[in-house]
């Protein structure tokens, strides 16, 4: 089974990779908006993905200007948001959504299904990352047409590390940009 997993999963990764490579470029650049300025970048995820939260905020090398969302946090036109949510439909993640598209602030979004009409997430989000996550990715052993192992979280985490990698490059061209530019001896 661990074969199978492993194919699935590389599978996964791969669509992603595919599909989403111009979306995480979008979003990357967004983000940065924030981290180049006088802004934060808020993380607001739900259900299991706080696990990503968990990573931007306690890894080896946390996201830069992160700031973990609360119902009590005020965004300001110079901060940006990510929302990290199982599906679309998930009733905090789109009411937080409406909340930022209605004070006109840009916000990207990442969930399983894709963008489409019918996907109100996608719709209110200036970017939007799908988790290609349609349900189980395994067949369970013994029990005819049940799928099991929901790689939500996994999915995710790479999507997350995706935009980190080119968060960070864009912060770092900024912080270069700064160091090289000359100084008047007047200052």
């Amino acid at each position: 089974m661990s074969k199978i997993l492993t194919t699935q999963m590389s599978g996964l990764l791969q669509r992603i990779q595919t599909s989403e490579e111009e979306a995480v470029e979008e979003t990357a650049r967004l983000l940065a908006q924030a981290g180049i300025g006088q802004g934060h970048v808020y993380f607001a995820c739900f259900g299991e993905l706080k696990a990503v939260e968990l990573n931007a905020v306690t890894s080896v090398a946390p996201f830069a200007k992160i700031v973990p969302w609360t119902d009590d946090v005020v965004v300001t036109e110079v901060d940006r948001v990510i929302i990290f949510a199982r599906s679309c439909q998930d009733p905090e993640a789109l009411a937080l959504a409406q909340k930022l598209y209605d004070a006109f602030i840009p916000f990207a979004a990442v969930a399983s299904e894709v963008a489409s009409a019918d996907n109100p997430l996608s719709e209110l989000a200036y970017t939007y990352i799908s988790l290609k996550v349609r349900g189980g990715i395994l067949p369970h052993p013994t029990k005819l047409g049940e799928r099991i192992v929901f790689p939500h979280l996994i999915a995710a985490l790479f999507i997350y590390e995706a935009i980190k990698m080119a968060y960070d490059e864009m912060i770092s061209d900024d912080e270069e940009l700064e160091e090289d530019t000359p100084t008047s001896p007047f200052s």
